[in-house]
């Protein structure tokens, strides 16, 4: 099977697929108390991590969305990952099936503006592929990412507890984008 993962380029970032030599970056950034702080609360082991890369893929392969490995375009550096996910969460608020989009980025990089340019650039890839909303879950006390939110068009509908956490659930229609709309693509063939 070969799934056909969009590279998205914009000013300072290049959103690819995920690789395997992706995983000691992703390992130092999520094992850092300041990236989980918000996200589950404790650092994630090379296992966990590991399969986080593989249900990243997966999602490209079923879902026909995913995460991206983040990199800085000048350098090459690994920023972070986002992009859309059906986690199938056991919570109480109902997504209807709307992609959920996430984002995470290394310490080094927080206060630069790569989480908006990055998520503004998976949500306009996300509106030309013709998903009508997305959706996503963040910890009530998770200021930074609030406002990154907040930044690209999302607003809050419902609140719930999540594992132990205070959540907000917000959501974004759609923008009017057509995938020939965006710059020239191409594509990360994993096989």
């Amino acid at each position: 099977m070969t799934v056909a993962i969009p590279v998205v380029e914009t000013a300072r970032l290049v959103l690819r697929a995920n690789r395997a030599e992706d995983l000691d970056e992703a390992v130092a950034m999520w094992g850092d108390p300041q990236v989980v702080r918000f996200v589950g609360g404790r650092p994630f082991s090379r296992e966990e991590v590991w399969a986080r890369l593989l249900r990243y893929l997966g999602h490209w392969s079923l879902a026909g969305y995913g995460f991206w490995s983040l990199h800085e375009r000048a350098t090459g550096r690994f920023v972070g990952e986002v992009g859309m996910a059906d986690f199938k969460r056991d919570i109480a608020v109902d997504f209807q099936g709307a992609p959920e989009a996430g984002w995470v980025l290394a310490p080094w990089s927080h206060g630069k503006g790569y989480a908006t340019e990055a998520v503004t650039a998976a949500l306009a890839w996300a509106d030309a592929a013709g998903h009508p909303r997305t959706v996503c879950l963040i910890d009530h006390d998770n200021a930074a990412s609030l406002r990154v939110a907040a930044k690209c068009g999302y607003r809050e509908f419902a609140r719930t507890p999540y594992k132990g956490a205070d959540v907000r659930v917000l959501e974004r229609p759609a923008a009017q984008v057509r995938l020939e709309d965006l710059p020239a693509q191409r594509s990360d063939v994993i096989m």
